[in-house]
């Protein structure tokens, strides 16, 4: 363990024991297919996770990460070998799991809620993956996500900002019904209607759209969406998700599954999630 002070975002001893085995089992195995016999690893796990963590929170960008954890470069290295090798969709089902349970509710969900967010981008990712979301009148790419019914991440899609949800949410049932076939139900909004619900059915999934009361002024808290929309208000509390600064989209979607990872192990822990009102 780590003998550096350490910082808000960095995971105490409690949440690194729920996640410490999977990436003990990644190294192990990946070790273990290595051809040839080099130096032997010289980075601590949790330590790389930490940095990935300061940077998920902070928006800092790579090269400026504090010089007490490991070098940027590797850091990085690792980001992208986890995304690549779906180590943090693996942590992400995992902890999904225990919070259910530990909530009392069956491991595997019956019913999940899909919504989106269109978020600007940085001048460093390429125009090829951008695009323009007309009705919020934004340039950027679009996060599709699914949760289930207590706002844990189930799925998530990052595409230019001109996709429009019902192509994007095709794409996510299809998913959803592949890696939880015990799900029947959905709910969503306008924006997945008619090619969505007809795609739901093939799958054996009841899309609802939810409408909202046309005599309504103002903002009013929807039924069922407003699970969905809170989890996409958790995710802003991370601020290298305030924009999207990542080069290539998947990568995006792992900084997401990075920021339900920090959450659902806090949620676990009973530790709190500090937050930036009042710093």
């Amino acid at each position: 363990m780590t003998a550096r002070r350490p910082y808000p975002s960095d995971l105490s001893d409690a949440r690194w024991a729920l996640v410490e085995p999977t990436l003990t089992a990644w190294r192990e195995e990946r070790t273990a297919r290595a051809r040839t016999f080099g130096r032997p690893p010289e980075h601590d796990l949790r330590d790389l996770l930490d940095a990935i963590l300061y940077v998920d929170r902070t928006g800092i960008p790579w090269r400026y990460l504090p010089h007490d954890y490991p070098p940027h470069q590797t850091v990085y290295a690792y980001f992208a070998r986890w995304q690549r090798d779906g180590v943090f969709e693996q942590l992400n089902g995992f902890l999904r799991r225990l919070v259910r349970t530990a909530e009392g509710r069956d491991p595997a969900p019956s019913a999940c809620n899909l919504d989106s967010q269109s978020v600007k981008t940085s001048t460093n990712v390429p125009t090829a993956t951008q695009g323009i979301d007309v009705g919020k009148k934004i340039v950027g790419r679009k996060r599709n996500i699914v949760t289930d019914t207590i706002g844990l991440l189930l799925a998530v899609l990052v595409t230019a900002a001109s996709v429009h949800d019902g192509t994007a949410g095709r794409q996510l049932l299809t998913r959803v019904a592949t890696d939880h076939p015990t799900i029947r139900k959905a709910w969503a909004d306008m924006g997945y209607k008619n090619a969505v619900i007809e795609h739901g059915a093939t799958l054996g999934i009841d899309v609802e759209i939810v409408l909202r009361d046309p005599a309504t002024r103002g903002f009013a808290v929807q039924p069922r969406r407003w699970i969905v929309e809170r989890t996409l208000g958790w995710l802003m509390n991370h601020r290298r998700l305030a924009r999207d600064y990542e080069a290539l989209p998947a990568r995006s979607e792992a900084m997401i599954h990075v920021a339900m990872i920090s959450l659902m192990t806090r949620r676990l822990t009973g530790e709190t999630t500090p937050t930036w009102r009042g710093t």
